[in-house]
């Protein structure tokens, strides 16, 4: 499988795996916090697209960290719920 297939996949995939969540996370918040950038930035890399309209997906790097800051988020979400 070539590499645009592949990511082409991968983004894909995200979408589909974060279509519960996408209205309840502040990811402008999000962006900022877990990877010290704009909420803009995070919408074309959601998206494949960068400011000069090519396609640019997350990278593996990216990815990893968008991983540990999802289980992060829900870490957070259930403490907080925890002091309920």
């Amino acid at each position: 499988m070539t590499k645009n297939i592949k990511d082409s996949i991968v983004s894909r995939d995200i979408k589909r795996h974060l279509a519960d969540i996408l209205l309840s996370v502040s990811w402008m918040d999000f962006a900022n916090r877990y990877f010290h950038k704009s909420s803009s930035w995070f919408y074309n890399k959601f998206h494949e697209r960068d400011k000069n309209g090519e396609k640019e997906a997350f990278n593996d790097e990216e990815l990893a960290l968008l991983r540990s800051s999802l289980f992060d988020l829900s870490d957070r979400i259930r403490r907080a719920s925890e002091q309920i």
